[in-house]
């Protein structure tokens, strides 16, 4: 008996042809979408100035800030300043460095010169590796500052290094494994994202069985409530498991991603399949209609896709969101590849995530098996 239901529920999979839309057509247009657009963003910062002063010192301190890796200065000379300042007011321009007229001067005579860091207040992100660069710059001029002080002093420039020398260094250890940038992260993500839309696929056929009368006969049947849960769910298991397969090549192919131990992703895409048609299947089970089971389907999705990092690293979110993010199954899934394809980690370093998993997988079959008395009795006789 389970395995005709398993047989009738693949045809209609096959037969459905939004069920490949979703499943398989649009998380590759995402993948493509925010892979081209991370993947190429720009890593080089330009820095807009007004040189009011035009001196060897100004061009000096431009030219020490265009050779820093990184970073390129743009003069604007086209416009007064004032007329500069007003961009920035207007919202077409979010930072102009200004060096005033005397720079050199000051410098030279051993006085504070200002520079003025025009901004908009809007813009705090895109700015702050200006004024990191800024502030870099000027302990720089600080520090010629007092090297010339020392040598009045009958210095040696041994012992002035020593001297200026910081007291902290800061050695910079990357510790992962393998390689990560941008599609490592939006690759997983959106397969993640992407797995739970089989829930959408799943209600509306549980109420196309329900008011076709199928589910009526049903009850007239020596049959248990787990055998037709699992003829409905292991087809759904397959389709969702192909789904990541062919994402997870896809995201090879075309972007080269790593994927580190292989058995180690196959027990995740696995645990994830569980999981989410577990889930789908208490959903079906709960909802009033099918309209219902979409919308929840979409809350679930969406909501874990943000609260579990999918689209952007999860480092980077508040800890109020982080803290919420780890009761999300998608935020174990995508530790979980993320754990592979970047920290080089095999399935004995994985365990926690596909525990969690299965875990949700099973107690969403376990809710669905204590709401199917419910669930029949609103079938159509």
């Amino acid at each position: 008996m389970i395995t005709t239901i398993v047989r009738k529920e693949i045809l209609v999979l096959l037969k459905e042809k939004g069920t490949f839309f979703w499943l398989f057509v649009m998380p590759m247009l995402f993948i493509l979408i925010f892979a081209s657009i991370f993947s190429n963003a720009k890593d080089t910062f330009t820095i807009s100035y007004y040189d009011g002063d035009q001196s060897a010192m100004s061009q000096s301190l431009m030219k020490s800030i265009d050779d820093i890796k990184g970073f390129d200065v743009e003069p604007r000379t086209g416009l007064t300043l004032d007329e500069e300042i007003a961009r920035i007011t207007d919202g077409k321009a979010s930072s102009l460095l200004v060096i005033p007229q005397g720079f050199e001067a000051g410098v030279s005579s051993g006085q504070s010169s200002k520079l003025m860091l025009y901004r908009d207040s809007t813009a705090d992100t895109a700015v702050a590796p200006v004024l990191a660069v800024l502030e870099n710059v000027t302990s720089h001029f600080r520090d010629i500052k007092l090297q010339t002080a020392f040598k009045g002093v009958d210095k040696s420039d041994p012992e002035i290094q020593e001297i200026l020398k910081s007291p902290i260094a800061l050695e910079d250890i990357k510790q992962n494994a393998m390689q990560g940038d941008a599609v490592t992260q939006y690759v997983p993500g959106f397969v993640v994202m992407f797995v739970f839309f089989i829930i959408i696929t799943m209600v509306k056929n549980f109420f196309k069985d329900r008011d076709s009368g199928m589910v009526a006969r049903l009850r007239s049947t020596p049959m248990k409530p787990y055998h037709y849960l699992i003829g409905m769910w292991v087809p759904n298991i397959i389709a969702v498991i192909i789904q990541c397969v062919v994402l997870i090549g896809f995201g090879k192919l075309v972007y080269n991603v790593n994927l580190g131990d292989l058995l180690a992703i196959s027990l995740i895409v696995f645990s994830l399949a569980i999981c989410a048609t577990g889930i789908g299947l208490a959903l079906c089970m709960i909802v009033k209609s099918e309209n219902q089971g979409n919308s929840f389907t979409q809350i679930l999705t969406m909501g874990g896709a943000v609260l579990a990092g999918l689209w952007f690293p999860f480092e980077i979110m508040p800890d109020f969101a982080q803290t919420a993010g780890k009761f999300t199954p998608q935020y174990w899934a995508q530790h979980g590849f993320q754990d592979v394809m970047i920290r080089g980690m095999n399935t004995a370093d994985i365990w926690v995530s596909l525990a969690v998993l299965l875990a949700y997988g099973a107690a969403g079959l376990l809710v669905a098996t204590l709401r199917y008395k419910q669930f029949i009795k609103s079938a159509s006789h």
